[in-house]
């Protein structure tokens, strides 16, 4: 075709135009069409001779050439259909089974303005943007990117093979869409068929939190949340009402860690004379501490994995990673590898290795002393209830009398004790039903609890005495109010005026507990920054480079992040295991105390579930008085239930 001149018709950025006057410095004018929303104009712009494509010389008004393109409508089979009954089809398909007949034209690449000269009657200019159209997108012919980019309009006839390829995968297309629309209608009517669920992948990733969408949702015109594609889930019978999303959705592993530890170090340890008590609950597996008083010190032995987590190595980064154990009722997904309790829990095995705190008190129960040491301990299991039998037998009276001396230590400089309601929820791995019983509070677990308080004390003291890097853990004073209620209602405001806990590299007083300076050391199995704090000791104990204060709070950080997601995620799954619960027993009735009666609608705690929420109830209701109540609206994507006050 001859140079770009006036009434020409040309491509600009692949779409039609006209060139409407005589070029002017370089450039000349051409007429467009332009779209604001759904709105469709048209525009003029001067541009450049390379900035279009030439298809015809013209003469034909944009508005024309705009008009014949309109009727052309592709199809899923790669043909298209006009309203002239395939005309332009046709005449396409007898060009490429005349060129295709002929040798030399088989296969050869031709000009566009050629080809069209191929047709019945040769082309009208207005028709030139319908053919090109029809051609770049017609089977029988392919289009060169390359020619394109570089201004040429340049086709070749397709192989019959490729051809055959093209429509065979449209077909194929077509169907996959039928049967997705047909899939589309029932998922609306809640009416899956079993064929269906390979449909439905989309929906349970972005369930699980695994995608950020979902073509289903969007196709289907469902609200795109994370509680909706639960709730088709559920609905469709995808999953059941057993399936808890929570851990995945927080980008938690269910399984332990796969990072075995090394078989511990053949190295010099104390033996510690005597027998020391790991004293947990019967379910407990993982017992990391022990205790013992030998008549002049106080013994707590902590599980001692830093013996061989060295920092940064891939069970240090892992243990990071998770921050901590999960536990949810379906079980415990470990921090540390299953082999490692093996090794390292203590009570397992005839004698145990221990990282061991030894502490000197004074009559008031100040720690006087504290030691660090390595050791090889004898330890006995004893579950609560067992250690509650022997609490005034010889080997345990002495323990009770000293944890019952750092409480009233504590208290007496301030320190807080809050008791709510806890339950423990297990689930059958088989039938999948829940079980939730009350936890109770038995004086050795309280005992236990003073004596993992005088192990972060004493291991505060220890680590600033020495200069150790160290996390230590502080709480702000809390502004506890006068008139503090009696009973659950006096628990839960006390509650509401404590602090988040902070974690840095100087010590500072932790007013909830009444103590001056404060870290977390007896749970290296089970908390990142407490197998932090070992790796810290350890080192200091072995004389070799400890963390510096900067990259150790950092790592500390990175802990605690990973555990907050653990937290939230275990709170999560207990809240969906106890409406499944209530699922699962339809007739559940039980008992709520008013807690907060300051608002509209006061705010119960149920403890035989650990649960609080707002009830409404007819007419003014005391704190601590008790109600009979049922459950109703159970909402388990939302997590949500409605309590409803019995009548009497």
């Amino acid at each position: 075709m001859n140079l770009i001149k006036n009434k020409c018709i040309v491509l600009y950025k692949k779409d039609a135009a006209v060139v409407c006057g005589e070029p002017a410095n370089g450039k000349f004018p051409i007429q467009f069409r332009t779209f604001t929303g759904k709105k469709e104009s048209l525009s003029t712009l001067s541009v450049r001779e390379k900035d279009v494509i030439a298809l015809s010389e013209g003469p034909a008004s944009l508005e024309e050439v705009l008009e014949k393109a309109e009727k052309l409508a592709p199809s899923e089979d790669c043909q298209f259909k006009f309203e002239d009954e395939n005309e332009i089809f046709n005449q396409i398909k007898e060009t490429y089974e005349l060129l295709v007949s002929d040798e030399e034209t088989s296969s050869a690449p031709m000009d566009f303005e050629e080809l069209a000269g191929l047709f019945h009657g040769g082309m009208e200019a207005s028709e030139s943007f319908m053919l090109y159209t029809a051609l770049k997108n017609t089977v029988f012919f392919s289009m060169s990117a390359k020619d394109f980019n570089e201004g040429k309009l340049i086709f070749t006839p397709r192989p019959q093979e490729e051809i055959d390829s093209i429509i065979r995968k449209a077909e194929e297309k077509n169907r996959d869409a039928e049967l997705r629309t047909g899939f589309l209608s029932r998922l609306k009517k809640r009416e899956l068929l079993p064929e269906d669920a390979k449909f439905m992948g989309d929906v349970e990733a972005f369930a699980l939190g695994t995608a950020d969408k979902s073509k289903t949702l969007h196709d289907g015109h469902f609200k795109e949340t994370q509680e909706m594609a639960h709730r088709l889930l559920l609905e469709t019978g995808i999953w059941p009402i057993t399936k808890n999303p929570y851990p995945t959705r927080w980008g938690l592993s269910t399984k332990s860690s796969s990072h075995g530890l090394s078989t511990p170090p053949d190295e010099e340890r104390t033996t510690v004379q005597g027998v020391s008590y790991a004293i947990d609950n019967a379910w407990s597996n993982d017992p990391d501490d022990a205790v013992a008083f030998d008549g002049t010190y106080l013994w707590v032995h902590i599980a001692d994995p830093a013996s061989t987590v060295m920092p940064d190595d891939s069970v240090d980064k892992s243990a990071r990673e998770r921050g901590a154990t999960l536990y949810i009722p379906e079980g415990a997904a470990r921090m540390l590898a299953e082999n490692a309790l093996e090794d390292y829990a203590l009570g397992l095995t005839e004698t145990s290795r221990a990282l061991s705190f030894r502490l000197k008190l004074d009559s008031e129960g100040d720690i006087e002393e504290c030691s660090v040491i390595k050791t090889l301990v004898k330890v006995k299991r004893l579950t609560y209830e067992q250690a509650d039998e022997l609490k005034d037998a010889p080997e345990l009276k002495p323990l009770f009398e000293i944890a019952e001396r750092n409480s009233i230590r504590r208290k007496k400089r301030g320190a807080v004790q809050i008791s709510m309601p806890e339950v423990h929820i297990t689930v059958d791995p088989e039938t999948k039903k829940v079980s939730i019983s009350p936890s109770p509070h038995p004086d050795s677990a309280e005992m236990v609890r003073e004596m993992m308080v005088l192990a972060g004390e004493g291991a505060a003291k220890f680590a600033f005495q020495n200069g150790i890097p160290f996390p230590y853990v502080s709480q702000d004073q809390p502004t506890i109010p006068q008139d503090l209620p009696d009973g659950l209602a006096g628990q839960y405001r006390l509650r509401r005026c404590m602090h988040k806990r902070n974690v840095g590299v100087t010590p500072s007083m932790h007013w909830g507990l009444g103590i001056g300076m404060y870290t977390q050391v007896t749970s290296p199995l089970r908390r990142y920054g407490d197998l932090i704090a070992h790796i810290q000791l350890r080192a200091f104990l072995d004389g070799r480079p400890m963390l510096d204060k900067d990259t150790m709070l950092l790592r500390v950080s990175a802990g605690e992040e990973s555990a907050q997601a653990a937290h939230k995620a275990e709170r999560k799954s207990n809240t969906h295991w106890t409406l499944v619960y209530l699922l699962q027993n339809p007739d559940w009735t039980g008992e709520a105390i008013c807690i907060d009666n300051t608002q509209k609608v006061p705010m119960f705690s149920i403890p035989s579930l650990a649960m609080e929420t707002a009830i409404p109830v007819d007419g003014k209701v005391e704190l601590n008085q008790t109600i009979k109540v049922k459950a109703a609206n159970i909402k388990l994507p939302e997590l949500t239930v409605d309590f409803l006050k019995e009548n009497s």
